[in-house]
């Protein structure tokens, strides 16, 4: 408690300076009166010293320094009186405002303008003379003007604070934006490489395990073939990506985003990097079924629906019929791959499970809907089957 009451160095600054100056006054002897008969010289300096008191509580106890300021004022009319003394009310009213309470900011303006008021209109009727306005206009420059210029500092105080707090949310609030952006953009760049590359990767480790495991010129060759294929596609996939990911270079030209009019070439490239392994992708509702114009993220990411599809089938389907079919109905494209769910023979390429996640994600962005599990098929046995609906009506893809 005693450390939230000690005064600053600017109140004992003020307070030190005001006394000095009242005993210089009081040695030259230069007073606000011009002598009173009711008291010495010397008791000038009690009200000077309890102002002097008052100052060094100006801004840890407000209303208690303006208490003892206006005791010590109204002590000084029945002495020789002190400049320094008043001089320092003015001050003490001025931080009972500036750094007194809300209430205290609101009334104290407000009633020394009504004492002012007050006491030159009793003063007039009292000495009936046009003098008595020096004294209200005295009154006034010593509360009601102090006071006023407490509240404005206030209010530019207040003002400022307001500024900064806001100036601060925004900061926050930029950097809460600037990190979702990340996050969001990284989340983007993550399921683009999984879904371009994923594929040719698979195909390439596969055939890899085939030549390494069958001890066969012809299988080998095959192998190999099919390998350096799907790498060269993956390399020219990732110089895609980088090309998109640099800051952009006079001869980095933007690469088109792959459309469902590029569907055949993807699944007759699943039916070479799959024949090893016994699968046979064919393509549905394609031609007709589709309208020409979709919107582009709906297009972009039914492509890559069907890519990742066909790429968890080369992992993990049983040899079988692989089949893509795509439908248009009531403003919703419906997106389906079944494929053989089982065992199967020969080499099969690890999952992490990141395909599943990276379909979801882009058809959430888009407000559809997606289902991937096996189910039981008409003969006794299951497929694994994939479904996405993406809506591609204009006021879904702005909402």
């Amino acid at each position: 408690m005693l450390t939230s009451i000690r005064p600053d160095r600017d109140a004992v600054a003020l307070a030190v300076s005001g006394l000095l100056g009242g005993l210089l006054l009081w040695v030259l002897g230069l007073h606000t009166q011009g002598g009173h008969s009711l008291s010495a010289r010397w008791v000038t300096l009690v009200p000077l010293t309890a102002m002097a008191a008052a100052e060094l509580l100006r801004r840890t106890a407000p209303r208690t320094a303006l208490t003892i300021g206006t005791l010590a004022l109204v002590a000084d009319q029945f002495t020789w009186g002190n400049l320094a003394t008043i001089l320092m009310f003015t001050d003490v009213m001025y931080a009972a405002v500036l750094y007194g309470t809300p209430a205290a900011a609101r009334r104290l303006p407000v009633a020394t303008l009504l004492i002012t008021v007050a006491s030159t209109i009793g003063f007039l009727a009292w000495f009936h003379k046009p003098e008595a306005l020096l004294i209200g206009l005295v009154i006034g420059l010593v509360s009601f003007i102090p006071a006023l210029t407490g509240v404005s500092v206030r209010t530019h105080h207040s003002a400022a604070d307001s500024a900064r707090l806001a100036a601060a949310q925004t900061a926050r609030l930029a950097e809460m934006d600037r990190t979702q952006a990340v996050v969001a953009e990284r989340a983007r760049m993550g399921r683009e490489l999984h879904d371009m590359v994923a594929n040719h990767l698979s195909a390439v480790a596969i055939h890899s395990t085939a030549a390494l495991s069958i001890d066969d010129p012809e299988t080998s060759r095959n192998a190999l073939k099919v390998i350096r294929e799907n790498s060269v596609e993956g390399l020219a996939e990732m110089r895609r990506l980088i090309g998109l990911l640099r800051e952009g270079g006079e001869d980095d030209a933007p690469a088109a985003a792959p459309t469902l009019a590029s569907l055949d070439a993807l699944v007759e490239q699943t039916n070479v990097n799959g024949a090893s392994s016994g699968l046979i992708c064919t393509l549905e509702g394609a031609g007709d079924a589709v309208p020409d114009a979709l919107p582009t993220p709906v297009e972009l990411a039914a492509y890559r629906i069907v890519q990742e599809s066909l790429t968890n089938a080369l992992k993990h389907a049983a040899p079988g019929p692989v089949t893509v079919r795509l439908a248009h109905a009531g403003g919703v494209l419906t997106i389906e791959v079944t494929s053989v769910f089982g065992s199967r023979p020969g080499p099969t390429a690890p999952g992490s499970g990141a395909g599943l996640v990276g379909m979801r994600e882009r058809v959430a962005l888009l407000g559809g809907t997606i289902t991937a599990g096996a189910e039981p098929d008409g003969d006794g046995t299951k497929i694994w089957r994939v479904r996405a609906e993406l809506p591609v009506v204009e006021r879904t893809m702005r909402e």
